[in-house]
């Protein structure tokens, strides 16, 4: 069986997927995907349904960003999760896990994950 067989056999598109474990382990709602994606509210759920799919660049960054929501979602419950990638975060200088997953960093919050994982930092 081809991976196109597969989708239509569990009815889910990749893209779809992403969008239902940002929602599931990260708390994000259609809103918080819209603006990390830089699209309206319809656009994600045209996404949901399978009707459109976003430009490949986009389907990477929300790919990185529903990983890091899968391992945060490991530790922290999912109103925490959505808390950790929109807050300024220390070890990001500040910054947000939301920007820097948006702009192509994801590598840096993986870092924080990695140190999470070795109990390095909590």
């Amino acid at each position: 069986m081809n991976r196109a067989q597969a989708e239509d056999r569990t009815g889910a598109k990749p893209v779809a997927q992403f969008i239902r474990r940002l929602q599931d382990a990260g708390g994000l709602k259609g809103t918080d995907i819209a603006n990390f994606a830089g699209v309206s509210k319809a656009t994600v759920s045209r996404w949901s349904s399978g009707r459109k799919a976003p430009h490949p660049k986009t389907q990477l960054i929300m790919s990185d960003l529903s990983y890091v929501a899968m391992r945060l979602g490991e530790y922290y419950s999912r109103e925490e999760v959505r808390a950790w990638l929109h807050a300024p975060h220390p070890q990001l200088d500040g910054e947000r896990a939301v920007d820097l997953i948006h702009n192509g960093r994801t590598e840096e919050v993986i870092a924080i994950l990695d140190r999470l994982d070795a109990d390095a930092y909590l």
